[in-house]
Formats: C-alpha cells, structure tokens, sequence
C-alpha cells in the first residue's frame, strides 16, 4: 500500500522535549523525515527559512511563552503547508489563523496524520 506521506520532510518545532520525541516518532512511523525539532521560535525562524525541501510543518502555538506565528508567516512566504498543535484547538487561535489545519493536544497518530493531509492536499489510500 502507498502511503501519500512516505518520504516527506516535516519540520517539528515544539519546546516540550516529550512531545517533540512523540511527534517524531508519529513522523517516523508514517515514513516521514522529521526535520527538527526545533525548540525555539528562533531555531524554528532558522529552518522555517533555511530548511532544503520541506513538504510540511507541525507548528506549537506556544513556544517557550512565544506565539508561534512569525514561524507560520515564514513558512506561509515559502509556501510550505502547516499544521499547528495546541491545548486549546482552532478556537485559541487569532482570526487570521482559523481555518488553518489544527491538532488540540494531547493528539492521536490519526490526527496528526489526518491534519498533515489536509494540509498538504493528499488523500488517504
């Protein structure tokens, strides 16, 4: 069976050591390449910007006290598709990010795999 995520590059940036390890993991099981994580808005800036190749990002709305947004923005320039991951769901979000793909921690595979869909166009086979 072909997975339509094998082989993507998927930039974590989450600042929680556990979670960041548990989204790999997900990642890694779906046959994707994580890129990451990174832990801090500015190390997320950096591969968000730098990063060769990446298909898709799973972004933590809150990194170490800081919105994660500057990061979406960047990505968003680039053209890359996101998801952002939250305690609180689509509803914590700004106006301006509603409507974008969203994870409410604590977060299943399914729905991590299902939102990286969505986000990136694919269809599940």
């Amino acid at each position: 069976m072909t997975q339509p995520l094998t082989g993507r590059r998927v930039l974590i940036v989450e600042d929680e050591s556990l979670v960041a390890m548990l989204i790999e993991t997900i990642l890694e099981d779906m046959e994707c390449v994580p890129v990451g994580p990174a832990s801090t808005i500015d190390e997320g800036l950096a591969l968000a910007r730098d990063a060769e190749g990446l298909d898709a990002a799973l972004l933590d709305v809150n990194v170490a006290g800081q919105q994660i947004f500057p990061v979406a923005e960047a990505l968003k320039a680039r053209g890359v598709p996101f998801v952002f991951s939250t305690g609180y769901g689509e509803g914590g979000l700004p106006d301006e990010w509603r409507g974008q793909p969203t994870v409410q921690k604590p977060f299943t595979e399914a729905a991590i795999r299902d939102a990286l869909m969505k986000a990136i166009g694919v269809a599940q086979v």
